[in-house]
């Protein structure tokens, strides 16, 4: 692999695909997320809600409360979250108040995304920070990962 291919938005996904799959494992809803600071992965997380009973342990909101301790500070300008699918208004609502640098989602979610799909709260205008959101990276990838998470759970 080629310096390119270590930094592009494809690799960092396969690795937020990675972390959705260990989510899927513990029969977690499959969402992963990566932290990436200067082309760097900083932290990685993925879905725990059944696991701790916490409504609020969504990958992006495990991954965000690790950041402090990493960087030294609330305010994440220069971090870029990788996240398997679109962030609800829960977390993009985390990430705007952590300035979170920039968003690279893999799926939509038409029913629930805050990233511009139902609603945007990554870059609403009355937002005092705005984050840019990218959607579909590897798409297809996570799209087959969540299909397969559900279909096994529709089977029980």
């Amino acid at each position: 692999m080629n310096l390119l291919e270590l930094t592009s938005d494809q690799y960092f996904m396969n690795i937020a695909l990675a972390q959705g799959r260990i989510a899927y494992r513990e029969g977690e809803i499959p969402v992963g997320a990566v932290a990436v600071k200067d082309g760097e992965i900083i932290a990685k997380a993925y879905n725990q809600v059944e696991k701790l009973k916490d409504a609020t342990a969504h990958a992006e909101m495990i991954l965000l409360t690790k950041l402090p301790n990493i960087i030294g500070d609330w305010r994440f300008n220069e971090v870029t979250i990788y996240v398997t699918k679109e962030p609800c208004a829960m977390c993009a609502g985390a990430m705007v108040n952590s300035r979170i640098g920039k968003l690279v989602f893999g799926i939509y979610d038409n029913k629930y995304g805050a990233a511009g799909s139902a609603i945007n709260v990554t870059e609403h205008k009355g937002n005092l920070h705005k984050v840019p959101a990218i959607g579909g990276v590897l798409e297809k990838e996570c799209l087959k990962l969540f299909k397969s998470f559900f279909k096994i759970l529709r089977a029980k």
